[in-house]
């Protein structure tokens, strides 16, 4: 059983940067693929970017390629999503999810392991 918890979000003015954290509080994610969805409000959750259980492939959704960055310490069990120049529309609960499987998908349905959720706020 993993147990996933995230942290980091907060509010932030447009054109700032933030960075989540997920760390697995029980189990370990080491060899798992991890991906990070958001949901905003109203709206579909929507897949933001994965990377594979050896931290050397990763996927992002076009909205937010050039502006975020997963990488993973798996040492620590952590993963982190860079966000950086954020934009109004990037508000949204963010979610960590773990992929039993060492290549993550982008639909998540995929994902067997899910935290809270952290909430981004962009201010204009």
């Amino acid at each position: 059983q993993v147990q996933l918890v995230e942290s980091g979000g907060g509010l932030v003015q447009a054109g700032g940067s933030l960075r989540l954290s997920c760390a697995a509080s029980e189990g370990t994610i080491s060899s798992y693929g991890m991906g990070w969805f958001r949901q905003a409000p109203g709206k579909e959750r929507e897949f933001v970017a994965a990377t594979s259980g050896s931290g050397r492939s990763w996927w992002y959704a076009d909205s937010v390629k050039g502006r975020f960055t997963i990488s993973r310490d798996n040492a620590k069990n952590t993963v982190y999503l860079q966000m950086n120049s954020l934009q109004l529309e990037d508000t949204a609960v963010y979610y960590c999810a773990a992929d039993v499987s060492k290549i993550p998908g982008t639909q998540g349905s995929a994902y067997d392991y899910w935290g809270q959720g952290t909430q981004v706020t962009v201010s204009s």
